[in-house]
């Protein structure tokens, strides 16, 4: 069943973004008596949908029951990226959990983002997140932001993992295996070039501990995908 994010509820009925009722409109052809299913404050509902013209009405059948998570807040610290791989991460990324998209400047990022062209970038990535979130039937949608300065990435709360190309002897696995009491799991993520030494001991300083992801070396747009598919195995009931 489709799955869409409501803006606001009035009494039983749902307000959705223009966006969506053109998708059940014109792509899912939807007709008056189709049920969707309706997210809306963590809560999902199921709905009827009302034809009247050109106005589409989304009614309140029940709340439907929701099975509780356990698994770990995931904050992905990203590079900034070419568009495709952007795309690729926050897709994908949605479909596994992960809550929060960060991205900033690194080094070696080949990619550089103008601070008015932020909005937009911010914007698109968003609308992602969100149809994949209802594509995933998740009930929350991730937050997207662009961090510019690094500094506060100190303030992060719960476990800072950073993904080293130098590190030999900590592994992921082993650091996962040691994770019981963090709710929230960060992980930093280098682009093409790799950190310099110089970022991994800034980084350091601020909170990270570094880890190995093992011998092989992974594509950037791999790393997060490889990362949010483990740790669901490792905390998934």
């Amino acid at each position: 069943m489709q799955r869409y994010f409501a803006q606001e509820k009035i009494e039983n009925r749902f307000l959705l973004k223009d966006e969506d009722y053109y998708h059940i409109k014109t792509v899912m052809r939807m007709t008056s008596l189709d049920q969707v299913e309706v997210v809306y404050e963590g809560s999902v509902y199921l709905c009827s949908l009302s034809f009247e013209g050109k106005k589409i009405t989304v009614r309140m059948v029940e709340e439907l029951p929701q099975a509780v998570s356990k698994e770990p807040k995931i904050v992905l610290i990203l590079p900034f990226l070419k568009e495709q791989k952007m795309d690729m991460i926050l897709q994908k990324g949605t479909e596994l959990g992960v809550s929060e998209f960060v991205f900033i400047d690194m080094e070696r990022s080949v990619v550089k983002i103008e601070p008015n062209k932020e909005a937009t970038k911010i914007e698109r990535w968003s609308r992602i997140c969100k149809e994949a979130s209802e594509q995933s039937m998740r009930t929350t949608i991730p937050t997207v932001r662009i961090e510019r300065e690094k500094e506060r990435l100190e303030e992060l709360v719960g476990k800072k993992i950073l993904c080293s190309t130098q590190e030999k002897e900590k592994t992921i696995k082993n650091l996962l295996k040691n994770i019981t009491i963090y709710d929230t799991i960060n992980l930093m993520i280098g682009p093409e070039g790799g950190f310099s030494s110089k970022e991994e001991l800034y980084f350091e300083k601020k909170g990270f501990t570094k880890a190995s992801l093992g011998t092989q070396i992974m594509r950037v747009e791999t790393v997060p995908i490889f990362l949010s598919s483990i740790i669901r195995y490792e905390y998934m009931e």
